[in-house]
């Protein structure tokens, strides 16, 4: 069914953030390349005339819907990362991860993964726009872990940096092996080994 509402004598209406949402999706689910401009406006419920006109091109819609994505996801990853120590705020982060990552609501893994795995050189800025998203999470995670380091909050000789990226990249393999089909179960069992690994002591 069309999301599209009929206006006498005016273009079609739409709800714009709703139509971002869609498009999301279809760019998790295929990718930037895989996702044509059939399936973007079928999943969409608009035409490929009030596509463009809204959005300009496929590519500024995928910018538009990831910036909206990108969004809700760093505020949830400040929320997660606001525990009383830097361990249960890693622990906070990956297993909020595996919860996101293997939910029901949408396509399985995360967009910023998915949506531009590999991309022809034609299409390098996605795979910028989509780097850019995940530099900003592991510069809030970072943050959080620079905030532990001076509170003490860090076994003596921790790198917050590397420990931040190495944080990062756990996720990211994490989000790998559930776009995959690994069940959440497995993943959460997976979380709990890094995690008696990452810092070797707890504050």
């Amino acid at each position: 069914m069309s999301i599209e509402t009929p206006t006498i004598g005016r273009p079609r209406a739409f709800d714009e953030e709703a139509v971002l949402d869609r498009a999301a999706e279809v760019f998790w689910k295929h990718g930037y390349e895989g996702a044509s401009m059939t399936i973007l406006t079928g999943a969409m419920g608009i035409n490929r005339p009030s596509l463009y006109a809204t959005f300009g091109s496929k590519e500024q819609l995928f910018e538009r819907a990831f910036a909206r994505y990108r969004e809700t996801q760093l505020a949830r990853i400040r929320a997660v990362l606001e525990q009383p120590t830097a361990y249960a705020a890693i622990e906070a982060f990956l297993r909020s991860s595996v919860d996101g990552l293997t939910a029901d609501d949408h396509p399985l893994g995360c967009l910023s993964i998915q949506g531009g795995m590999a991309c022809s050189p034609e299409n390098a800025r996605i795979s910028e726009i989509l780097a850019a998203g995940r530099a900003a999470n592991e510069a809030a995670i970072e943050e959080r872990l620079s905030r532990a380091a001076s509170e003490g909050d860090l076994p003596p000789g921790v790198d917050h940096r590397a420990l931040a990226r190495l944080v990062m990249v756990l996720s990211e393999g994490l989000a790998v092996h559930a776009a995959a089909g690994t069940d959440r179960e497995d993943l959460q069992a997976s979380v709990g080994v890094a995690l008696r690994a990452l810092i070797p002591a707890r504050s």
